[in-house]
């Protein structure tokens, strides 16, 4: 396992690193987490990756569970969590759901906190960017949430390039802790955010990317090509928004042409994936889910593979998976 800076701060991460989104009380729960948590660790990764609103808050109590369980020394491990959505939604829940800002955001890294028995978090994110409240206010709550010793470092997801460009502007006229990090989905088949739409950010601001969806749900490990398995994430309750994409007839005849590659280097096509998307240089780590611990540790092959992935083989994956990929 290597390990790379995320984005110009000095916090190094493993190149591949492990998610919580899907999995954790859903499909894994303390035992089970904790059990692939040891196996990735002992593989090098040191980033395990979470938010307030997977499974309700009950996936950071997993987590937690299974971080205290294993007694790891704080300083070895790097856990994050991710503020948007919240999770008191019913009624009339103003300043509870899809906010950034200051009342709840304060008071989300106090839940999360609790949720995990920590007494910091290494990394927060802002989930979604919110349209209603000023980016100078959601700039100063992060930033305070840093002051107070509460989280070390702070980032985005899924914000346009230029939303991102403003708050670090405004963190930067203020001498305030500025965004170090976006988390964008990232694979084959999704690609023009990271390629394009924040190609100046990388120079300009140094920023990192912990990048989630490897494997495009599932798509690209080759399991969707005769349709959608019983026992796959794609059958789960609460997931058939992904059927129509995972089921698409172009993307799986290229996955079909993914996996004559991968035999060429001697993988799966999962694996080439994972190890595609961690090749991009600006990628300081790719998040894997699993819910089992074998396809924890095939996923995790991946770093064999990525050296492998020479110009001629980047090319020949290019020209199958391009013409697809938004």
């Amino acid at each position: 396992m290597n390990y790379r800076r995320l984005g110009r701060s000095g916090l190094q991460v493993s190149e591949l690193s492990l998610g919580s989104w899907v999995t954790y009380h859903n499909q894994v729960d303390e035992g089970a987490a904790r059990e692939m948590m040891a196996a990735a660790f002992d593989a090098g990764v040191n980033f395990f990756d979470n938010a307030e609103a997977y499974a309700g808050g009950k996936s950071e109590e997993v987590m937690g569970a299974a971080i205290r369980a294993l007694k790891w020394p704080r300083l070895n491990f790097v856990v994050s969590s991710k503020f948007f959505w919240g999770l008191d939604r019913e009624g009339n829940a103003i300043n509870r759901k899809d906010t950034l800002n200051r009342k709840y955001l304060l008071h989300a890294i106090d839940g999360s906190l609790k949720r995990f028995g920590l007494d910091f978090i290494d990394l927060v994110y802002c989930h979604r960017p919110d349209p209603n409240t000023p980016i100078e206010e959601t700039v100063w709550a992060m930033s305070d949430m840093i002051t107070r010793g509460k989280a070390l470092y702070w980032g985005t997801s899924e914000w346009p390039a230029d939303d991102i460009r403003a708050a670090w502007e405004i963190a930067d006229r203020h001498h305030l802790h500025k965004p170090v990090t976006e988390q964008p989905q990232y694979h084959l088949f999704h690609r023009k955010r990271v390629e394009e739409e924040y190609a100046r950010l990388y120079q300009d601001m140094g920023l990192g990317l912990t990048t989630w969806s490897p494997l495009a749900s599932g798509l690209l490990t080759g399991k969707y090509k005769g349709g959608v398995p019983a026992d796959s994430r794609g059958a789960m309750k609460g997931m058939a928004f992904l059927e129509k994409t995972l089921t698409d007839e172009a993307k799986n005849g290229a996955v079909g042409q993914l996996e004559r590659v991968a035999a060429e280097l001697g993988c799966q096509v999962s694996q080439l994936a994972i190890a595609w998307a961690a090749k991009n240089p600006h990628v300081s780590t790719v998040i894997t889910g699993a819910s089992r611990l074998s396809q924890l540790q095939s996923n995790l092959a991946a770093v064999d593979v990525i050296p492998k992935l020479t110009p001629e083989v980047l090319a020949k994956i290019d020209e199958i998976t391009r013409p697809l990929a938004l």
